[in-house]
């Protein structure tokens, strides 16, 4: 899904926009079957995009359905959230209408949700400052030959709002892209027609500034336009005061510097007056003298702070557990496997590296330990991992939401037991890993017996109070070690 969403946004026309679309439906969200209809300018929807089969691809590709059957449509049928679906039993009714449609008969689903070659799901698409309809995303057979589940459902209509603001983003472009097109064919015409110039860079409805190219002065703001001002929250006056280089976050000054003067592009945050950052995409095409040469850069700045949050919840998604907010294990693995090659100021440590394992109620270590070479203080990542004990009977006897409610106030004890820049992690189930830098064996051992009192802690549930104890092992590793070694290896002595 993450991958689908992003891959919308890499096209360069509002053609290739619409086949990533229809094609990340089949690669990404488990249909085999997908047509985008797209509203004409005289309110028809004609099939723009299809992916899938290619022998429904040529039948229905360029037709075009009437406004009045596609509402007809969408006003039918069960409400899934933003989503319509129209189940066999009903779709009859619209085999007569002039919508392009690809759908076949077959028998009667032999259970309740089982998908039928006649059933129909839309996914209509809104965008534009009214949030007026701009197509229809239409999709079959699901995979799995049932009708989607909830979180398939939300899924699809995440990537209708994703597809809407890609493809009003292209079409946007498209024209920004005629009128640069234009301007560069008519260079001598701009400077005997510059009222005319005036009123396109004025009145544009995303950002647009000139700036000086070359010298000393190179990049300095000479002109905003009044959305390039309302984004940054800046006056038309104070925005001559500044290059893009001033405006930039810190971090992303690199990615400034590396863009190119003519066709760069690139994305980063710009600051608002407030002191808050926005992201942009940034293009820099150049506005050329006939005789003189290059004079300036026409840079266009567009907002994305909205597509740039979903991608980072998608992430975040994708990398945290959803229950307790803690990294996952996938996660917790790429974290191990970047800090261990950033051990080196604290020493060698032996082989793949060293555990120990904490009785639960006893807070002493085990004798035998894996332990970093050295005199006893030699410093390295500490892997500690904690397990829970007889969690099942959390679940049995207080019920399942008890039981989260028990995983969730761990995480929060242990992420107040913890440094900063430490990692709390959910291994899965019931196992929990902290990721400790720095610290030597006696340090870790204290660690642990402290955050392993912390989990012992009375917890209420209902009119009781009950206490969690947990096995707890220790590991070691040094650069080069694999981090589901030494995973299993703490696992091994928690267990």
């Amino acid at each position: 899904m993450q991958a689908a969403v992003q891959g919308l946004h890499l096209a360069r026309s509002l053609g290739d926009t619409l086949q990533i679309v229809a094609d990340g439906v089949v690669t990404g969200l488990g249909y085999e079957l997908a047509c985008v209809n797209l509203v004409r300018p005289d309110g028809d929807l004609a099939v723009a995009a299809f992916s899938g089969d290619s022998t429904a691809e040529a039948q229905i590709t360029g037709r075009v359905g009437s406004r009045e059957s596609w509402e007809r449509r969408l006003a039918m049928g069960e409400q899934w959230g933003d989503l319509i679906f129209i189940p066999h039993t009903e779709g009859w009714i619209l085999d007569d209408d002039d919508v392009p449609q690809w759908y076949t008969d077959g028998p009667a689903p032999r259970f309740e949700d089982e998908w039928h070659p006649s059933d129909r799901l839309f996914a209509p698409m809104y965008g534009g400052p009214g949030g007026e309809l701009i197509g229809v995303l239409s999709v079959d057979r699901p995979l799995t030959r049932r009708r989607p589940r909830p979180d398939e459902r939300r899924a699809l209509q995440e990537y209708a709002i994703q597809a809407a603001i890609a493809i009003s983003n292209a079409r946007l472009r498209a024209n920004m892209q005629r009128a640069l097109v234009r301007l560069e064919r008519e260079q001598q015409a701009l400077r005997a027609d510059e009222e005319s110039f005036r009123q396109a860079f004025e009145y544009a409805p995303s950002g647009m500034a000139i700036a000086e190219m070359g010298g000393d002065s190179h990049g300095s703001i000479l002109r905003a336009n009044d959305a390039l001002c309302r984004l940054l929250g800046r006056p038309a006056s104070a925005m001559r005061r500044y290059s893009f280089s001033d405006l930039v976050h810190p971090e992303d000054i690199g990615t400034l510097l590396r863009t190119s003067a003519e066709g760069g592009r690139a994305e980063l945050r710009l600051g608002r007056r407030d002191g808050s950052y926005v992201w942009v995409s940034l293009r820099n095409s150049v506005v050329a003298d006939a005789n003189d040469g290059p004079r300036f850069l026409l840079t266009h700045v567009e907002d994305i702070e909205e597509r740039k949050r979903r991608e980072f919840e998608l992430a975040h998604r994708a990398s945290h557990d959803s229950l307790t907010g803690l990294p996952n294990s996938a996660e917790l693995h790429a974290r191990i496997g970047a800090r261990l090659c950033g051990l080196r100021e604290y020493g060698p440590l032996t082989g793949a590296g060293g555990a120990a394992d904490l009785h639960p109620g006893s807070g002493t270590p085990h004798a035998h330990v894996w332990a970093p070479t050295g005199d006893g203080h030699t410093r390295g990542l500490a892997v500690m991992f904690f397990a829970l004990r007889d969690f099942k009977a959390i679940n049995t006897r207080f019920g399942h939401d008890a039981g989260d409610g028990v995983l969730v106030e761990v995480a929060r004890r242990l992420g107040g037991a913890v440094r900063d820049g430490d990692t709390v992690a959910r291994y899965g189930g019931d196992e929990f890993v902290v990721l400790a830098d720095g610290l030597g064996l006696a340090d870790a051992r204290t660690a642990a017996t402290s955050m392993q009192s912390r989990i012992r802690l009375p917890l209420p549930l209902g009119d009781q109070a009950v206490r969690m104890h947990a096995g707890v092992g220790i590991a070691w590793a040094q650069c080069g070690t694999a981090p589901g070694d030494v995973l299993r290896a703490a696992r091994g002595f928690a267990s």
